[in-house]
């Protein structure tokens, strides 16, 4: 979502890091760049003068104009500021409060509510392990009660049951008392949305929330609907009184404008945002780590707790196994594709690296895109059994057969199969190292475990999958403080060093990648 900002910003703050002075001249022509990035990327007015105001109060102060690296000092007071307006601190949805805590969600028609409504009652279900009931208020939409019955059944979650003729107030009211009488945690309620605010729609919130009395109200709002979704946020919160917001379809290609502003404007804080389709694709609203996207910073606490999320643990350590002994088939490879594509493909794991976000264009040039992982997944769903197992069994007439069930030709199996081999040599070569070498460590790691260890070596890479968040965010920051993970800086935590080059997908070099990287040894394990 944050594509445009985030090249506008990386390259007006990179012509400012360039620089060895900079003066009240320099920092102003620059933060005219800024509030036009901002404006174009939707952000409301008063936010963006706000913004530079502040930033330009800090960044012409005395201390900036002559500390050693003045363009650094603007780019944290920038990157400080950003997440300042983003709200700070992350919000997560409250359940401070007796049970059954009651979770009401408005909004308009068309804006994921439902949806939403699933996703977060999957969420509480998986992760806190709360006993969640749903209950469907919208009366008006066609089949919309049947919709969350059967979305609850997709996440085996419990819906309230549904009774004909009875009125939202009432729905609520049975629900409430449905889930005091069976041992409920928390309580959903989904009530109707319209096209558009209207005095009926508004007073039939109202009266819900008297009956139920709800502890969190969460506005669910599109964030492609820019500047709309900040004014439906302060009518809803006028007559309703919201608790917080959440951001369906951040995915999306739209410029992030309301994102950035809807905290500003409203004071209330984003507490989750949905960045998929799929029952699991909804997170937690971090500002911290939305600003070091937006910035071009990487987002390594997300990329681990993704990481975390997608692994199967017994698989990974199956996998070290096999791989110890130095046996790697294309039923593995398969399975490190499948990882990968889990873990939102190339595009979306390197977009979370702190100084990779810009490699995407040169990602695809280069061919490693997720249409790559689709073909070659393909072209291995069209081999018999034995032949997964043993590639050597791949002569010219069955390559002949593969091409015309996969819909590839010979040259595209022939590079998998030479992919593979080098994987395989590699493996052999670290397999051999004993229980304290690059096997254990590349196994042992996040690399080995999403599917990354086996594209290029990236070997020496510490465990960073049972290791605490926080301590993830400290060791960011600390990074951050060295200049490292900045616009156009180094690439912090990610073990032994890239090699120039990724070897063997689909035969091609992915440019930029030399030299290595600074590792994190050391990094201590969550108790």
């Amino acid at each position: 979502m944050f594509e445009n900002l985030q090249d506008r910003l990386g390259s007006i703050l990179n012509g400012l890091t360039g620089r060895g002075a900079l003066s009240e001249s320099d920092v102003s022509a620059a933060l005219r760049e800024v509030r036009r990035a901002l404006l174009e990327a939707d952000v409301s007015l008063e936010v963006v003068r706000s913004f530079t105001d502040r930033v330009r109060e800090k960044a012409v102060g005395a201390e900036i104009l002559k500390s050693i690296k003045p363009g650094q000092m603007v780019v944290k007071i920038v990157h400080d500021e950003l997440i300042e307006m983003l709200g700070g601190e992350g919000v997560g949805v409250d359940l401070h409060a007796a049970a059954p805590v009651v979770i009401m969600m408005v909004g308009l028609q068309g804006s994921g509510k439902t949806t939403t409504t699933a996703k977060i009652a999957n969420r509480l279900t998986t992760r806190e392990k709360k006993k969640v009931l749903m209950a469907s208020l919208d009366t008006r939409r066609p089949a919309a009660q049947e919709q969350l019955r059967q979305l609850g059944a997709q996440a085996n979650v419990d819906t309230l049951p549904i009774i004909a003729g009875q009125s939202p107030t009432d729905i609520a009211a049975r629900a409430v008392q449905a889930a005091k009488l069976g041992g409920h945690d928390v309580v959903i309620l989904d009530t109707a949305g319209r096209t558009h605010i209207d005095e009926p729609l508004m007073v039939e919130m109202a009266d819900i929330k008297k009956k139920s009395n709800p502890h969190e109200i969460l506005l669910v709002a599109d964030s492609l609907t820019g500047q709309d979704a900040v004014n439906l946020a302060r009518s809803f919160d006028e007559r309703v009184g919201i608790t917080g917001l959440v951001l369906t379809r951040m995915d999306g290609d739209g410029r992030g404008g309301a994102a950035l502003s809807m905290r500003a404007v409203t004071g209330k804080p984003i507490k989750l945002i949905g960045v998929g389709e799929r029952m699991g694709e909804l997170e937690e609203f971090h500002p911290r780590r939305i600003a070091d996207r937006i910035l071009g910073m990487g987002d390594i606490v997300s990329l681990v707790e993704k990481a975390a999320e997608n692994i199967d643990a017994e698989k990974a350590a199956a996998m070290a196994a096999k791989m110890a002994k130095g046996k790697f088939d294309l039923n593995d490879l398969a399975d490190q594709l499948k990882q990968m594509q889990k873990m939102g493909g190339m595009g979306g794991i390197m977009g979370l690296m702190p100084g990779m976000a810009g490699m995407k264009d040169k990602m695809a040039a280069a061919g490693l895109d997720d249409r790559l992982f689709k073909r070659q997944l393909a072209i291995i769903s069209s081999m018999t059994k034995a032949e997964r197992s043993n590639p050597d069994l791949l002569k010219h007439s069955r390559k002949k057969r593969i091409a015309a069930g996969s819909g590839t030709d010979a040259a595209d199996i022939n590079k998998l199969l030479k992919m593979h081999r080098q994987m395989a040599d590699m493996m052999k070569m670290m397999g051999g190292k004993g229980k304290g070498g690059m096997m254990k460590q590349m196994m042992g790691g996040l690399a080995g475990k999403m599917g990354l260890g086996g594209l290029g070596g990236m070997g020496g890479m510490p465990d960073l999958s049972n290791i605490d968040p926080k301590q993830l965010e400290a060791l960011q920051k600390q990074a951050e403080a060295a200049g490292l993970g900045k616009p156009g800086g180094g690439m912090p935590g990610l073990g032994g060093g890239l090699p120039g080059g990724l070897p063997g997908l689909g035969g091609a070099k992915l440019p930029g990648l030399g030299g290595g990287f600074p590792g994190l040894p050391g990094l201590p394990k969550k108790k």
